[in-house]
């Protein structure tokens, strides 16, 4: 029997109101999945059960074969990375640090370098920041590098202690268009060279690549539908998704998102 990589069976996740609802999913190794919601939809939310910050209040969750509640999460952690706008905002303690200190402090899960690296997790660390094409910024201070250039240093961070999953959570926040197309093309790269699964969390339709072969689309705390990008990302069903009539386009692999005007 297969063993699924995340397994969700009927998660609802309640506290003043229903935040998740009855969440049906399954991500199987070697699969990179977009999730699509809109601000508020629960996409966060979901990520926070899969890392263990938030209890589910009903049904079951197993990750990497182990059910939630019958197995230490924080050891479970440490085989996810986990990427988002947000998280980069609480690197202040890795400000002075150069870019080097910052990618290997994901071997240690430490915010800042509190021990001294082996050669092998020096030459590790290089060989990830030259994949993600940021090997230039070696030894420039975190505080001095782009938005773009840290998200990508947050990326290889993630990396260094080899996850099994690692969750991109709306990465391209904040990022121009030039930045966001150089992140894109990273993490495009980046499915095509590793192992690692990738969740891409996104509100933005052109974000989905054509590396996603399966999108799970998320509404107000439930599964609004899940299956193959192509089937999913259409005019009808989009137009669904949204209550409003949108026109989807895709060209070369990439889609946009169109919206109609009303009669």
């Amino acid at each position: 029997m297969e063993t699924m990589l995340i397994d969700i069976e009927h998660l609802t996740l309640k506290r003043d109101k229903h935040i998740l609802k009855d969440i049906n999913w399954q991500v199987r190794r070697g699969e990179h999945w977009a999730m699509l919601g809109m601000n508020g939809a629960g996409k966060t939310a979901l990520l926070n059960v899969i890392c263990g910050y938030e209890f589910p209040t009903k049904g079951t969750v197993r990750v990497l074969g182990e059910t939630f509640g019958h197995y230490p999460w924080q050891e479970l952690r440490k085989k996810i990375g986990w990427v988002s706008f947000s998280f980069s905002e609480k690197m202040h303690d890795q400000l002075q640090n150069i870019g080097l200190e910052v990618v290997l402090s994901g071997k240690f899960a430490s915010i800042g370098l509190h021990e001294y690296p082996a050669d092998e997790d020096m030459a590790k660390a290089k060989g990830i920041m030259n994949d993600l094409g940021v090997g230039y910024l070696e030894k420039q201070p975190y505080a001095h590098m782009s938005q773009g250039e840290k998200q990508r240093m947050l990326i290889g961070r993630a990396l260094m202690a080899e996850p099994d999953i690692l969750l991109l959570d709306e990465p391209c926040n904040g990022l121009d268009f030039f930045a966001k197309a150089q992140l894109l093309h990273t993490v495009e790269q980046l499915a095509e060279r590793r192992e690692t699964t990738i969740i891409y969390v996104t509100h933005q339709v052109d974000e989905i690549l054509p590396v996603f072969k399966q999108t799970l689309l998320i509404r107000n705390g439930e599964v609004f539908d899940v299956g193959r990008t192509d089937e999913l990302l259409t005019s009808e069903k989009l137009s669904e998704f949204c209550r409003a009539p949108v026109r989807m386009q895709h060209k070369n692999g990439h889609y946009s998102l169109e919206v109609e005007e009303q009669q």
